[in-house]
């Protein structure tokens, strides 16, 4: 596991050093929940995308920001990020994920701020499948994708759930694409006492 981090932190060196270092565009996707309606709240995943966003764009990345979204949001800019990933002079795709995330039956879900989920067969329809994301930059024409999930607080709805593990499962990545979890598949991430995560600062 330490090899994997250590392999992850350099390839994200190697992006975000010196933007003349790639000539296409890079764009990225942040998303930070913390004010859940219906769960518990979080005090760090919006810090956590503001200071993401603030580092991507002075690597050089156009980025997009949500703070506290709610399913719909989520999913439009999720497609919205998908087509871009498909456009022309793409170098880097980069995706960050704060806030809830939840396991069932090997499956990965984010958890937008208004789900209100009271059994684990709802999670399908109130949550956003990681998989169902990953298959829309399947077709990315960007030379490499980064996924950074931190989400692996433990399950917020555990106990209306039968088969809800803790952490996140193990993803097969697509071809070109990184994905960093803030801590190993099936274990549970800290929120941090500060003003970010320990994973994102």
């Amino acid at each position: 596991m330490r090899c994997l981090n250590l392999a992850a932190t350099l390839l994200l060196l190697l992006v975000f050093s010196g933007s003349g270092s790639l000539a296409g565009e890079r764009i990225a996707l942040v998303i930070g929940n913390s004010d859940y309606a219906y769960t518990s709240k979080l005090a760090n995943p919006s810090n956590d995308a503001v200071t993401m966003s603030d580092t991507l764009r002075n690597a050089g990345f156009s980025v997009t920001r949500l703070l506290d979204a709610d399913q719909a949001t989520m999913k439009r800019a999720l497609l919205g990020f998908g087509r871009d990933l498909r456009g022309g002079d793409v170098d880097a795709g980069l995706f960050f994920y704060a806030g809830h995330g939840v396991q069932v039956n090997g499956e990965n879900y984010l958890v937008p701020v208004n789900a209100r989920i009271l059994d684990e067969d709802e999670i399908d329809l109130e949550a956003v499948n990681v998989n169902d994301f990953l298959r829309v930059m399947n077709s990315s024409n960007a030379d490499i994708n980064i996924v950074i999930l931190d989400a692996c607080r433990n399950n917020p709805f555990v106990g209306s759930s039968r088969s809800a593990e803790r952490g996140l499962a193990p993803v097969d990545a697509p071809k070109g694409t990184l994905i960093p979890y803030a801590t190993a598949p099936g274990d549970v991430a800290l929120d941090g006492r500060g003003q970010n995560s320990p994973y994102t600062k």
